[in-house]
């Protein structure tokens, strides 16, 4: 009898040692499809350029709405943007995004560029952008009259930043490609194989003539320490997706800087999912969920079967990082195998959305 009460003891003071406080619990699997419907979410890095009569169900059915960030495109004559796509899906479907504006170089060496972008951008506050993004045509691309790429860091563009900062728009900043893109393409598994192969004017592998990867960061670090009252959402981890330690570094030294993964959770696969759900619990209030999905294909070019597919597709995807964030699972993305970081749901519900309302200060409509 004595045996059998020594042994109940020692087993209850097990179980309890390896009980967890309520809120840092992980999920569990029978839970997860649960959650995956109840927990509020924002894409905070989306690319529909074009509606969808499945876009209000699709959105509804995931809990979620998204942020619209415009790109802008520098060619041989002119500059392409998807702003004006956007504020017409916006205005269409009221409640489900929000938009971002974007900015780039071209022009920078006119003495009124700073003062004519400010113009530009406080009309598009107005028409609802609650973040501007800038990106790799900072230090990748754009050339100013003396044929020097143009840094982010460039003391021409300051009187922008401390007017957003003034406004209190936060900045999207896309600076920089993944460490990949300055290395050889000799491993089709590379979780960057496919993007480079149909982009490669970004493979700075072949164009020795882009800035080294370093120096590209270098002056991304630098603009962020120069502008603390700026809010700042490195997009894709800060091109830094291949190695959470140097996310972390950064995380530590600037206070303004967040991050959101988008197309880069393959690399966030690649990696050890114990470091990776460790940085995750760590920065758990300044880590944000996007994705870079989206279309550009008007619906009425697009046959029913076509939609139905894109749909499908759409809904696996956002189920694919659902499952790599909350579950156990092994998951593959972008030929990059790793078992899911089972994060708790207080974390889920920070990262999918209460960060991001946070940060661009709105609520549920």
């Amino acid at each position: 009898m004595k045996n059998t009460i020594r042994f109940l003891i020692l087993f209850a003071f097990v179980i309890s040692c390896n009980e967890k406080p309520k809120q840092e619990q992980e999920l569990e699997p029978d839970k997860a499809s649960v959650a995956m419907e109840t927990i509020k979410k924002i894409d905070v890095h989306a690319h529909f350029h074009y509606d969808r009569d499945y876009l209000p169900e699709f959105f509804k059915a995931w809990n979620m709405q998204g942020v619209l960030v415009d790109v802008a495109l520098q060619d041989s004559t002119d500059i392409r943007r998807s702003w004006d796509d956007y504020v017409a899906l916006a205005e269409a479907r009221p409640g489900m995004f929000w938009l971002c504006s974007s900015l780039i170089g071209v022009g920078i060496d006119a003495p009124d560029f700073a003062e004519k972008e400010i113009a530009r951008l406080t009309k598009e506050i107005e028409q609802g952008a609650k973040m501007v993004k800038v990106w790799k045509n900072f230090g990748m691309v754009t050339k100013d009259a003396s044929g020097k790429y143009i840094q982010i860091d460039d003391e021409r563009l300051q009187p922008i930043w401390d007017f957003l900062a003034e406004k209190n728009i936060p900045v999207m900043a896309h600076i920089g490609e993944p460490i990949q893109a300055w290395r050889p393409l000799d491993d089709p598994n590379n979780p960057h194989y496919g993007y480079y192969t149909q982009h490669p004017q970004y493979h700075a592998y072949q164009h020795p003539e882009i800035p080294p990867y370093e120096t590209i960061i270098a002056a991304r670090d630098n603009w962020i320490a120069k502008n603390a009252d700026l809010k700042i959402l490195c997009a894709h981890m800060g091109s830094m997706s291949h190695d959470v330690d140097m996310i972390a570094e950064r995380l530590d030294k600037f206070q303004n800087m967040y991050v959101e993964p988008a197309a880069r959770f393959g690399d966030l696969v690649s990696q050890n999912p114990k470091k990776v759900r460790a940085f995750y619990e760590k920065y758990q209030d300044r880590i944000m969920f996007g994705t870079d999905f989206g279309n550009n294909t008007p619906q009425d070019s697009l046959s029913t079967t076509a939609l139905q597919e894109e749909r499908a597709e759409l809904d696996e995807d956002y189920r694919l990082r659902w499952k790599y964030l909350s579950g156990t699972d092994t998951v593959e993305i972008r030929n990059q195998r790793s078992a899911g970081l089972n994060l708790s749901e207080a974390i889920l519900r920070k990262v999918y959305y209460q960060n991001m309302a946070d940060f661009l200060k709105v609520g549920q409509p």
